[in-house]
């Protein structure tokens, strides 16, 4: 995989932004495959508001943000009231996330988050602008990946290295189950359950290990007053789909 940009399809632009944004979505074009059947991916004609990506093959639909730099912890993603109605509609896309250096014109880090990961709660609400400002009022928001597991954050390069393809595709289907889920408040649970394993940073646990999440998962889920129970439930439901293994003697382990 070539990890840089190909300048020379910016020299017509004068735009910083403009020139960001054609090489970026080239590089994708020409370098990145579908994560879920590994084909190629092609862009939208007429700037499709529902995304800029898809694959002829499976029909997945991608999203592309880019950031000069390191992605880190959050990035931007648009007006709040437009996101949340955005991951909450079944034609929501995938999100391809592309960090990339300047000097060298040459991508760090690209990954994707599958769809079946987009909830509520990751999407943070900025302070509206000042009235000063030319949108005065607007509200933005913020895509947070503290709030997203590990698992939904398929790298295809990491801090510029690229990522074998067959592990790009294996981590893909590891959570395709969570596609099923509809309601939001039982992908709620999966999702803080999976956080907490990942909080963990171990490959196996115990039950034990996961009640000490028990405060933390009250207080998010307040009108659950079987917190415990509730845990016990989310872990056999994981080890089901094979996201975990279950050892014995209230142990687990990750797949």
């Amino acid at each position: 995989m070539n990890l840089s940009f190909d300048t020379k399809l910016a020299d017509s632009y004068k735009s910083y932004s403009q020139k960001a944004r054609v090489l970026s979505e080239s590089w994708v074009l020409s370098e990145i495959y579908c994560p879920n059947c590994g084909d190629s991916i092609y862009d939208y004609d007429n700037n499709k508001p529902v995304a800029d990506f898809y694959c002829k093959k499976c029909s997945e639909d991608f999203e592309l943000k880019s950031k000069r730099g390191k992605i880190g912890s959050k990035v931007s993603a648009g007006a709040y009231s437009q996101m949340i109605k955005r991951i909450n509609s079944p034609q929501k896309p995938n999100f391809f996330f592309l960090g990339y250096i300047v000097k060298m014109w040459n991508v760090n880090d690209f990954f994707v988050i599958p769809k079946h990961f987009f909830v509520s709660e990751i999407i943070e609400q900025r302070k509206p602008l000042a009235g000063s400002a030319r949108r005065a009022g607007w509200i933005g928001s913020n895509i947070l990946f503290s709030k997203i597991p590990k698992a939904g954050q398929i790298f295809y390069i990491e801090n510029g290295k690229e990522v074998d393809k067959k592990d790009v595709l294996e981590k893909w289907q590891k959570t395709i189950f969570l596609k099923k889920i509809v309601r939001a408040d039982a992908k709620g649970w999966i999702l803080d359950i999976m956080n907490c394993i990942d909080t963990l940073n171990k490959k196996e646990f115990t039950l034990q290990d996961i009640y000490a999440f028990e405060k933390d998962l009250s207080i998010i889920h307040s009108e659950n007053k079987n917190i415990k129970p509730k845990i016990r439930q989310q872990l056999q439901f994981l080890r089901d789909k094979g996201y975990l293994e279950f050892v014995g003697s209230g142990s687990y382990k990750l797949k």
